[in-house]
C-alpha cells in the first residue's frame, strides 16, 4: 500500500527500513525522520506522517528487544529502480 504518494513511499518500504535499522543498531531509537534518511526521502507535504507511523510502530521489529539474540541479521535493502 502506498504510504506517502509525494515520495512513493509504501508500507514495505517502511517496515524494510525499520528491521534494517534494528538489524543494524539493535538500540537505536527509530524515528520517521530516520527511516526517511534510510529511504533517501524526505518529508514533504506531512499528510502521510500518521500512516507512517502507524504502520512504524506496528513493524514488527520496532521495539528495542530485551535479548540480543532476538534482533535480525542485516541484509541489505533491495533498492527499487
Amino acid at each position: 500500500m502506498i504510504v506517502c504518494h509525494c515520495q512513493s513511499i509504501t508500507d514495505h518500504d517502511i517496515r524494510a527500513a525499520v528491521t534494517w535499522m534494528r538489524a543494524a543498531d539493535p538500540d537505536t531509537i527509530v524515528t520517521p525522520g530516520k527511516i526517511y534518511h534510510a529511504l533517501g526521502k524526505r518529508a514533504d507535504c506531512g499528510g502521510c506522517m500518521p500512516l507512517l507511523l502507524d504502520v512504524m510502530r506496528k513493524t514488527e521489529s520496532f521495539g528495542v528487544p530485551a535479548d540480543p539474540a532476538q534482533v535480525p541479521r542485516l541484509r541489505p535493502m533491495r533498492l527499487r529502480a
